[in-house]
């Protein structure tokens, strides 16, 4: 069994996949529009360019999302994305690329559970939590 976490975006699918695929170093296996997908003609003029389906591979994981049509919009909440990495540094990189212009939530410190932890929303809206794994002592 897999789980991969599915993201609904307000007309920024594109442009999110797009910093996520640099800041994760991942690859963006698909993004179709609306307009090129089987049913562009059922699309109103102003949907043909926002995405239908986007998947982001890393390593062994998806990040799937879509630009969700406004009546079924909603803004994220009750979840987080989690990326856990083994480097502290890479925990750093991650946190500050995505915090760009979002809300940090918890700044990226040291915790008991982790030598590097923090959340944070990006600026379209994705609630994340970067962490380390904890060393063995």
């Amino acid at each position: 069994m897999k789980i991969d976490p599915y993201l609904n975006f307000n007309g920024q699918c594109e442009e999110a996949f797009k910093l996520y695929e640099r800041v994760l170093g991942g690859t963006i296996e698909g993004m179709m529009t609306h307009g090129a997908s089987p049913m562009a003609a059922d699309v109103p003029a102003g949907w043909r360019d926002r995405i239908l389906h986007a998947r982001l591979v890393v390593g062994d994981q998806a990040l799937m999302g879509c630009d969700a049509p406004p009546d079924y919009y909603a803004k994220p909440q009750g979840a987080h994305v989690t990326i856990t990495v083994k480097n502290p540094a890479d925990a750093e990189r991650i946190f500050h690329a995505l915090a760009d212009q979002g809300t940090v939530t918890m700044p990226i410190a040291t915790t008991f559970w982790s030598p590097r932890f923090g959340m944070l929303t990006d600026r379209f809206g994705t609630p994340w939590m970067i962490t380390t794994e904890q060393t063995p002592d």
